[in-house]
């Protein structure tokens, strides 16, 4: 009978984890949160920054104590995974908005033709974010001693984004040609507004 109440007890955490997860989306850590004693990383959260390390996502995500720990650093981790996610999808807009103003005022299409063409490169653009994510990885984590909180911090590089690229077939090669000489320049940009 207690093997079957432990039993129980673990999949009712399990449950509760992957609820969790699927809510992590969600989940945003404030910046500047001024935390005595906490990594630099953990006060600034997810951020978009180009510095000697190259140009880096980095989504940060926190996980409340849950009784155990392997659980919620694994909840942390998710949530930290899925800030990368959020943010490297704006920036992916971002490169999808600028694409499509290039592409429509250097083209002579009709109007039809250009709905087509923004449906397609929305579809290759979540295409891509959704294989780069692949790429992400947790780069650290911090427990506050006071609050018992996990923080974790999960980071993409723009290499990793552009080998993505490179592999990838089903793209149109006008965008996978603006992306390779254009995405640095967004990065830096979008990097410069996020200050």
């Amino acid at each position: 009978m207690q093997i079957f109440h432990s039993i129980a007890k673990l999949f009712s955490m399990l449950l509760f984890a992957v609820a969790i997860s699927g809510c992590s989306s969600t989940t945003q850590v404030e910046s500047d949160l001024g935390l005595k004693g906490a990594p630099d990383w953990v006060n600034k959260g997810t951020n978009i920054l180009n510095d000697k390390d190259g140009r880096l996502f980095h989504g940060v995500g926190s996980a409340s104590p849950m009784g155990d720990m392997a659980l919620q650093k694994s909840v942390a981790d998710d949530r930290a995974r899925a800030e990368v996610a959020r943010i490297l999808s704006s920036y992916m807009d971002v490169v999808s908005s600028d694409y499509l103003s290039s592409a429509k005022s250097g083209s002579s299409a009709k109007p039809g033709d250009v709905s087509v063409t923004e449906e397609s490169v929305s579809r290759q653009i979540k295409s891509l974010t959704k294989v780069n994510l692949a790429g992400a990885r947790i780069i650290g984590n911090w427990r506050d001693p006071k609050s018992n909180i996990i923080y974790s911090i999960a980071e993409l590089d723009m290499k990793q984004v552009k080998s993505t690229l490179a592999g990838t077939r089903d793209m149109n090669d006008d965008l996978r040609r603006y992306i390779e000489t254009s995405a640095d320049n967004i990065f830096d940009r979008v990097a410069k507004e996020k200050k």
